[in-house]
């Protein structure tokens, strides 16, 4: 499998989402940049990496030939959409609300008539859906939903812990905020479209299995303070 693979590009699309994934930034590119550099350094793939709004990565990867897409949530809804090439990090989602605004971020499950933000195309979407949320309002960046909240278009944004926590510290606006405790957990993958064959799926797999094993991974997220 490894020869098969070896030489070959592989055609990689994202969006800018730290720390997690971080664009023109080579010394810290982002704790799941970093495993993915690693895991196509171990199979001998070059890396093609494109930077694309969310919901174009989204569509990228599910109508264009051997491109994949990270970090993607594995949910059910999803799972025929992609073949699932290697397990990245596990995600925690909570709301971010304003500490003078109409959410109230220790009963969330009383806000559901609330609007909340989250980034357009994304799987919290799904999960917001599932918990009786229904006004929902998308944004093209992690930038547009701490605005929407800023400019009061939105009453509370719904995303990722760590994703949140560093938008809320680039700004130095922990203190304007208030976190809920997680709502749910989810694992974000590395995902291809349904062309990648069985070999190159075993071989991701079972490469970032040996990461796993030989503490790589604990190291690369321990890295950026998320292990």
């Amino acid at each position: 499998m490894a020869r098969a693979a070896q030489g070959k590009e592989l055609r990689v699309v994202t969006t800018h989402l730290p720390p997690l994934v971080v664009e023109n930034d080579d010394q810290n590119p982002g704790a799941l940049r970093e495993l993915l550099n690693e895991l196509c350094k171990r199979v001998q793939m070059s890396l093609k990496l494109e930077f694309v709004p969310w919901k174009r990565a989204l569509f990228l990867a599910t109508s264009m030939p051997e491109t994949a897409i990270f970090p993607v949530t594995r949910l059910l809804d999803r799972e025929t959409k992609f073949r699932w090439l290697a397990p990245l990090y596990e995600e925690h989602y909570m709301f971010l609300a304003a500490r003078n605004g109409k959410f109230d971020i220790q009963h969330p499950e009383a806000m559901k008539a609330r609007r909340i933000t989250l980034l357009r195309g994304a799987a919290q979407a799904t999960i917001l859906q599932e918990l009786g949320y229904r006004n929902i309002i998308e944004a093209s960046s992690i930038e547009e939903v701490h605005r929407y909240l800023l400019k009061g278009m939105a009453d509370a944004a719904f995303g990722e812990q760590h994703i949140i926590q560093n938008s809320l510290t680039s700004r130095s606006a922990q203190k304007d905020f208030h976190l809920s405790a997680p709502v749910r957990t989810t694992t974000a993958w590395l995902a291809g479209s349904l062309d990648f064959d069985d070999a190159t799926v075993q071989l991701f797999q079972h490469t970032k299995a040996a990461m796993d094993a030989d503490g790589t991974t604990r190291r690369i997220l321990g890295k950026y303070k998320l292990a």
